[in-house]
């Protein structure tokens, strides 16, 4: 596999987990989604916010990418978030929405990714306005190794409230092969 064929699986996965913590996290009521639980950020929702507060950030430094992907124009409108931990919806439903958007844009930006693409550097800066220049095959596994960190922590705070999420695995996702 391939590192092209590598981030396409990453990107299936984020979507197919996603999916799943918002599915689990809608039998909940709001109430109990918002409930302090003394988590890095607090509540399911407020993990939940953050991971798509880090993925906005960083699709939106991935637009100043030279190969310019048609797939991060749908982010455009996008005001950046202000804060890692700031609220961007006040609800499940709002924050499901924009989470579903920036799955789509993942996915079709991995799609429009080339070989070359992955090496070339990406100058950025980061939340206290310091310069970087990164490698950005690097900053796109940093991507969903971000979201893989605190989707385990709304896991486990879905657990604690009684709700399964159920597999998680990303082995659901590989296919078999048929030995040699």
């Amino acid at each position: 596999m391939d590192r092209l064929e590598q981030l396409a699986l990453q990107a299936s996965y984020n979507q197919w987990m996603n999916d799943k913590l918002y599915q689990t996290a809608a039998r909940l009521p709001e109430a109990a989604l918002q409930r302090g639980m003394g988590a890095f950020f607090g509540s399911v929702f407020g993990t939940l916010n953050h991971i798509v507060v880090g993925d906005t950030l960083w699709l939106q430094r991935y637009r100043q990418h030279p190969a310019g992907f048609p797939a991060l124009h749908a982010l455009q409108d996008i005001t950046q978030p202000a804060s890692l931990n700031g609220l961007l919806f006040d609800n499940l439903a709002a924050l499901n929405t924009r989470r579903q958007l920036l799955d789509q844009v993942i996915i079709q930006l991995c799609a429009q990714l080339q070989d070359r693409d992955l090496d070339q550097p990406l100058a950025y800066h980061n939340t206290r306005g310091v310069a970087q220049c990164k490698n950005f095959h690097a900053l796109l596994l940093h991507l969903f190794n971000h979201q893989t960190h605190h989707r385990g922590q709304a896991t486990t705070l879905l657990s604690q409230l009684g709700e399964d999420v159920g597999i998680t695995d990303l082995i659901a996702l590989i296919d078999d092969i048929p030995p040699a």
